[in-house]
């Protein structure tokens, strides 16, 4: 009777730490590595490059500053994004679907 209480407390342990292992591997870890891919793209970013924003928006690199990027849109227009939601390059294969 005495090792009881001590045996299931040992297994609400190892549950406990499963847990937080299966949530670490399933949901902290592949964030996390999407995030250094993300930053690593920005940092690759150059000017001519043509890219979209998360807001859709399509745009060439114009000019890239620390934190704000000056997209060309049409011949006559620039905006000023930041750098975090350009989202990814924009490629031949959206052109042929839009």
């Amino acid at each position: 009777m005495q090792g009881e209480p001590m045996t299931s407390l040992i297994s609400a342990i190892v549950w406990m730490v499963l847990l937080i292992g299966i949530f670490y591997f399933l949901l902290y870890r592949p964030q996390q590595q999407q995030r250094k891919k993300h930053e690593e793209f920005l940092k690759n970013l150059k000017k001519g490059d043509k890219v979209i924003t998360t807001g859709g928006i399509i745009g060439e690199v114009k000019q890239i500053d620390e934190k704000t990027i000056i997209l060309k849109v049409c011949e006559t227009c620039s905006i000023k994004v930041l750098k975090p939601s350009v989202a990814t390059y924009y490629t031949e294969e959206e052109k042929s679907q839009s």
